[in-house]
């Protein structure tokens, strides 16, 4: 029996929003199982908020999801997936 490894895919997005909408939009594109998490990710130096980023935290227990998609997926609101 192979172990499950535990894989966390981070999709950085511009804003509030956007991650909020790649979330929802998520179950729906790929594989998702669990609801994503979103974090606020304050910039370094930064004091206001409206220049954070935004993270999706998803998790692919099975490392099934394909990053390329993911990075495409994100791209289409102006983000990104974190390399690991």
């Amino acid at each position: 029996m192979g172990s499950v490894s535990d894989v966390r895919h981070l999709l950085v997005l511009p804003d509030r929003d956007a991650a909020e909408e790649v979330a929802q939009q998520l179950g729906d594109r790929f594989d998702v199982t669990e609801a994503p998490r979103l974090l606020r990710d304050a910039l370094a130096g930064e004091d206001d908020a409206e220049d954070a980023q935004w993270l999706v935290v998803v998790e692919d227990p099975e490392a099934r999801m394909d990053t390329v998609a993911l990075d495409a997926f994100a791209a289409e609101w102006g983000g990104w997936l974190e390399a690991p």
